[in-house]
């Protein structure tokens, strides 16, 4: 696969971004500005108490509130969420949450093209993708579709102060992912390359602050991780996924694996598979971390952070990997190493152990 930028087609997406601590207070002059006047207000359990605020602050404009937003949209939730929003004319979703509750407001907007706004509350990215997944009978489906990509995202830092730490990291690592492999996609560019590289470098900066959860640098390190998960979004829309997300979204949907937390397990394996024939990517990604070699590096950052680096420390039980192997190779896709079937199940045991990553490179 090439590393050759010297031709390539670049398309904006349109979308809006607000960005700053405290700027949920421009909430209500954002949904004025997409004529919403009676959004469905989404959430996960955990995050209900502050939609619960939201839905009390904006008073009329809102037709109702739905808390079950749950990993990896299962269809169910899906169904469920869609009906809702039909049954109280809702003119748009308001998305506070991380990437499963974004990733329901997608999942509505693909049956009825109900616009969204959304309220990140992790570092996931999804916000700036027109990706789209759901999962049904254990598997899990994605997409790609215009329809999905939320019109207007806010992104306050000061939303993100309750985030614990394990998560608060392995969210971060997730994003990492993101842009990883854009820097490695048959469908990048320069442009993509320079928001990859930055965003790597301003999470991984903030990661060993945000892991510490408390001490008087979290505001910065908060925003810097937000920035970071903006740009490593928006290349995560704009590109080919390869075989790390492949890997993750079939452990996740098959297995039910915490989704920000099977990202991080598996990147810098993932990384160590396609080194040999990705050096572009992984020069970038080195320099972004500061470090030699980019999938050690990685490693060492989940170590230092004390992110999980074991799939069987997250849920996954052992005999499932030759399942996932099988499901890797059945359908192809791009990515810089051919799928090999026997090293893939090697990668995926060391990943299983929590072994340093082992690369061909």
């Amino acid at each position: 696969m090439t590393t050759d930028r010297a031709a390539f087609t670049w398309q904006g997406r349109p979308g809006r971004v607000v960005f700053g601590a405290g700027s949920l207070q421009h909430l209500e002059r954002e949904l004025d500005a997409l004529g919403l006047q009676r959004v469905l207000v989404l959430c996960g359990p955990q995050q209900r108490d502050g939609a619960a605020a939201i839905v009390a602050r904006l008073g009329a404009r809102v037709a109702g509130l739905y808390d079950r937003a749950a990993m990896h949209v299962p269809i169910e939730v899906a169904r469920e969420a869609r009906e809702l929003a039909a049954r109280l004319h809702a003119d748009g979703t308001l998305a506070i949450g991380g990437g499963s509750t974004v990733g329901l407001a997608k999942a509505i907007a693909l049956d009825s093209g109900l616009p969204i706004l959304a309220v990140p509350t992790t570092y996931a990215g999804s916000e700036m993708t027109p990706i789209h997944g759901i999962t049904e009978g254990g598997l899990k489906t994605t997409g790609r579709d215009e329809r999905v990509l939320p019109r207007c995202v806010i992104y306050d830092p000061d939303l993100l102060a309750s985030l614990p730490a394990p998560l608060a990291v392995t969210s971060g690592l997730n994003a990492i992912a993101h842009a990883a492999e854009g820097l490695y996609a048959q469908d990048g560019n320069p442009v993509l390359d320079l928001m990859a590289e930055e965003g790597i470098r301003a999470i991984a900066a903030a990661l060993p602050q945000l892991a510490k959860g408390t001490g008087s640098g979290q505001a910065g390190a908060r925003a810097g991780a937000l920035y970071g998960a903006w740009l490593c979004g928006t290349v995560l829309g704009s590109a080919a996924m390869g075989l790390h997300h492949k890997l993750c979204h079939t452990l996740g949907g098959s297995f039910d694996l915490p989704h920000a937390q099977t990202h991080a397990v598996m990147l810098a394996h993932t990384l160590a598979y396609n080194a040999s024939h990705a050096p572009h990517a992984m020069a970038r990604i080195a320099r972004a971390l500061g470090a030699p070699q980019a999938p050690q590096a990685l490693f060492e950052l989940q170590r230092a952070t004390s992110a999980p680096t074991a799939l069987r420390d997250i849920g996954m039980p052992e005999d499932g990997l030759d399942r996932v192997a099988d499901l890797a190779v059945k359908t192809p896709y791009p990515n810089p190493r051919p799928l090999e079937r026997a090293a893939l199940r090697a990668l995926l045991q060391r990943a299983y152990e929590g072994a340093p990553p082992l690369s061909d490179a």
